[in-house]
C-alpha cells in the first residue's frame, strides 16, 4: 500500500508547486496509491510573511491567500467524492508557524469540518525563510545572533547590512549553532501550542547549511533541544514523517536524519511516509531509499490515517468530522508497489 501524508500542487501553491490537483491525484492513483493526503499551504495574513516568489504585487499575492483556501477545500472535497472508489484522500493544510500570533489562525483552519489534520511545519527562523536559498538562509543565520540585551533582530527586517554583521559574529559553526537552537525552540512553540499529529521534516533547518550532514549531537544545546522536542512529540502519540524530498534536494539521509531518527524510535515514536511533492514529478521520488533507510534504522512499520465517517448518510454528515483511525502499513507492502514504478 503506498501513501503519503504530505503533498502540494501548483493550483493551490502557484509559483511554489507545479500541475493541477486533480491530474497529482491520477497519477497517483496509476503509481498505485491507496492514501494521498492533500495537504496544501495555509494562508498567510502579513505582508511580511509573504514568500519572495509573491513579493512582485504583495498586496494582491496577500489578498489571493485565503480566497485559494477556501477554493481548495471545495475541490479537494469535490475530487475526494469523485475518486473514493480509487483512493483514499485525507484533506489537510500545511502550518506555517512563523510566531505565536499565528495559533488561532491555524486552530481556526484546522475546526473546518473538511480538514481530517494539518501538519505542523517550521519554514523560518525568525521569520525568515530557510529553505528557500542560501541568501534567505543567511539571513535567518544573522536574525538568529543574539544582540547584546539577549533579544533578536526582527527577522522580518532583517537587512543586507545586518546579514554582513551577523557573519562577522563569530564563526560560521557558532553561528549556525546558535541559528539551529533558534529554530528547535521556534518548533517548540508551535508544538506545544498545537500538538500536530504529524510534524514536518523535523530537521528542515539542515537543508541550506554549510554541513547539512553534521552529526548534531555535538552541539549539546542544539542536541538538548532536539530531544526535548523529541520527547514532548511522543508525550501526545504525534507521529515524525520519513520526508523522502531531502533526498531529491541533494542531503544523504530523509527528513529527520539517522540521529534524531535513532533517538525517536528509543521514545516508541511511530514514522509516518511522505513524497512531499510539488507536482507530479516528484510522487513518490525516492521512496525506494526513504525505505532503505528506514530499514537500516529497523523500522518495519508505518502510520497512515483511514477516514470514517459516522453516519455517511445523514443530512448533516458534511456537517461532522471524520473519525480517523490509526493505520499501520508494513514497509513491505510498499516495496512491491513501488519496484514497478518507472
Amino acid at each position: 500500500m503506498a501513501f503519503t501524508m504530505h503533498s502540494h500542487s501548483g493550483q493551490f501553491c502557484p509559483g511554489h508547486a507545479k500541475d493541477q490537483l486533480e491530474d497529482i491525484i491520477k497519477h497517483a492513483i496509476g503509481l498505485g496509491y491507496k492514501t494521498m493526503a492533500l495537504t496544501e499551504h495555509m494562508p498567510r495574513t502579513a505582508l511580511e510573511d509573504l514568500y519572495p516568489e509573491e513579493l512582485d504585487d504583495p498586496e494582491t499575492s496577500l489578498s489571493a491567500l485565503i480566497p485559494r483556501h477556501e477554493a481548495y477545500l471545495k475541490e479537494a472535497q469535490r475530487l475526494q467524492a469523485l475518486y473514493a472508489p480509487q483512493i483514499s484522500l485525507l484533506i489537510g493544510f500545511e502550518g506555517e508557524w512563523l510566531r505565536p500570533g499565528y495559533e488561532s489562525l491555524i486552530n481556526e483552519l484546522a475546526a473546518h469540518p473538511a480538514i481530517d489534520y494539518f501538519i505542523g511545519s517550521l519554514h523560518h527562523v525568525n521569520g525568515v525563510p530557510i529553505d528557500y536559498d542560501k541568501e534567505y538562509y543567511a539571513r535567518a543565520v544573522a536574525s538568529a545572533q543574539p544582540l547584546t540585551n539577549g533579544t533578536y533582530t526582527n527577522g522580518a527586517a532583517t537587512s543586507a547590512a545586518q546579514t554582513e554583521r551577523g557573519s562577522e559574529n563569530g564563526d560560521m559553526e557558532a553561528r549556525e549553532e546558535r541559528t539551529y537552537e533558534r529554530y528547535y525552540d521556534q518548533q517548540y512553540e508551535m508544538l506545544v501550542a498545537l500538538r500536530p499529529r504529524v510534524v514536518g521534516h523535523f530537521d528542515l533547518v539542515r537543508l541550506m547549511s554549510s554541513n547539512p550532514d553534521r552529526d548534531v549531537r555535538y552541539w549539546p544545546g542544539v542536541w538538548e533541544r532536539i530531544e526535548r522536542n523529541l520527547t514532548f512529540v511522543a508525550s501526545y502519540g504525534g507521529w515524525l514523517e520519513c520526508n523522502s524530498s531531502a533526498l531529491r534536494k541533494g542531503l544523504a539521509e530523509p527528513y529527520p536524519c539517522r540521529v534524531i531518527a535513532e533517538k525517536w524510535l528509543s521514545l516508541n515514536g511511530k514514522f509516518t511516509l511522505s513524497d512531499d511533492s510539488h507536482g507530479i514529478a516528484q510522487v513518490g521520488t525516492n521512496y525506494g531509499r526513504a525505505l532503505d533507510f528506514l530499514a537500516s534504522l529497523d523500522v518495519n512499520t508505518l502510520w497512515t490515517l483511514r477516514r470514517e465517517l459516522r453516519n455517511p448518510d445523514s443530512t448533516t454528515a458534511k456537517a461532522a468530522k471524520a473519525d480517523l483511525i490509526e493505520v499501520a502499513v508494513r514497509v513491505d507492502e510498499i516495496r512491491p508497489i513501488i519496484s514497478r514504478w518507472p
